[in-house]
């Protein structure tokens, strides 16, 4: 219904603790369990509840593909993964990709 960003996630439990992040599917259920959830705070209905989340890491390779076709995943895990857990991370506003 209007702008959207798409972003991948990496962390070790990226798709649970995204998923916590973002509340429940259900608004109404978001509201009232977690109301601090972005879900909770910002979501309107079931179908316009603000946010995405892949339920899996399949769900996350494919969805990944689909929106970033030039990104190769398993490159990124041999190449690109080992060095940012060596060293600081900084995000590249300009670039939009965090370095290390």
């Amino acid at each position: 219904s209007g702008p959207m960003w798409a972003y991948i996630l990496a962390h070790e439990n990226a798709v649970s603790l995204w998923r916590s992040l973002m509340g429940p599917t259900k608004v109404f259920q978001a509201r009232n369990s977690v109301p601090d959830s972005i879900r909770g705070a910002y979501g309107l209905t079931d179908t316009r509840n603000t946010t995405h989340g892949s339920d899996s890491p399949a769900s996350a390779s494919r969805e990944i593909a689909y929106f970033f076709p030039e990104f190769n995943e398993q490159l990124w895990y041999q190449q690109e993964e080992p060095r940012l857990r060596c060293g600081q991370v900084y995000y590249s506003a300009e670039e939009r990709v965090h370095r290390v």
